[in-house]
């Protein structure tokens, strides 16, 4: 069984990527249901660099975003499943609410979000723009959302 990255861990091989001249990617999110609009972001973020590392909420910090019944698949298999894809190097579970704690600890080369999140209110973009990182924001495919997906589900 392929499993997430402790944050500690994860900052030590940053600093081995970082020394042999890997750009380094961040990207993040719940990750519940993963669909095609996952998939599409995921292979975008991949293509920023030569390493994608995804930070993945908590169940516990999903639970407070999303609310009761959430998420529906633990983040150990939500954590299993994005390491089985090829675009995905590592994984990383965070408990807060944001993932700005990894961001400062990994500092990323390249942040990469959804294009529904204004440049502004990306987490940790002043942290990667100061280091001398970049943001991208990629485009989402029109109605894909997990959210959206278990609304479907329970109506049919």
């Amino acid at each position: 069984m392929t499993q997430a990255t402790p944050l500690e861990e994860l900052v030590d091989e940053r600093r081995d990527w970082q020394a042999n001249g890997h750009p380094v990617v961040f990207t993040n999110g719940c990750f519940d249901l993963l669909h095609l609009g996952h998939l599409e972001l995921l292979e975008q973020a991949r293509g920023a660099g030569d390493v994608l590392v995804v930070g993945i909420n908590s169940d516990t910090s999903v639970t407070r975003l999303k609310g009761p019944g959430r998420p529906v698949i633990p983040e150990g298999e939500r954590a299993e499943t994005l390491l089985a894809l090829e675009a995905v190097d590592r994984v990383v579970v965070y408990d807060e609410e944001t993932p700005l704690e990894v961001i400062e600890a990994l500092r990323p080369d390249v942040l990469v979000k959804g294009a529904d999140w204004a440049i502004d209110e990306i987490v940790g973009r002043e942290v990667v723009e100061a280091a001398g990182g970049r943001v991208l924001r990629v485009e989402l495919l029109p109605e894909r959302s997990t959210s959206g997906l278990i609304e479907k589900i329970k109506r049919t």
